[in-house]
């Protein structure tokens, strides 16, 4: 069975950082892309940042400058360095990864159970 298991979550003040770790476990063959995404209240989860296995990053417009994603193949974790952290970063940020189980017969999408991150005023 393959999880996603998040961490690094928690409460900073505007302009502070966090990082968050993802890290996949279980019977696998293979993952491919890897991301991370977030859902403030009353609104619908957005992409925030993608990484491929051969570390070919993608980055919502409103993260650019401010967010950095990042993996290790053979921890298979991803990692979200967030700087600069403004109030309406504040979400609950979930990971994703495109995985191979291990018996399974094909690449599917799996989500992590999600980290709050809240950032004051």
């Amino acid at each position: 069975q393959v999880q996603l298991v998040e961490s690094g979550g928690g409460l900073v003040q505007a302009g502070g950082s966090l990082t968050l770790s993802c890290a996949a476990s279980g019977s696998m063959s293979s993952i491919n892309t890897m991301g991370w995404y977030r859902q403030a209240p009353g609104k619908q989860r957005e992409l925030v940042a993608t990484i491929t296995r051969g570390g070919t990053t993608n980055r919502a417009d409103s993260v650019k400058g401010r967010f950095t994603i990042s993996r290790d193949n053979a921890k298979n974790t991803v990692y979200l360095q967030m700087n600069s952290l403004k109030p309406e970063d504040t979400a609950v940020y979930y990971c994703k990864a495109n995985i191979l189980a291990r018996y399974g017969s094909g690449y599917r999408d799996y989500w992590g159970q999600g980290a709050q991150v809240t950032v004051s005023s």
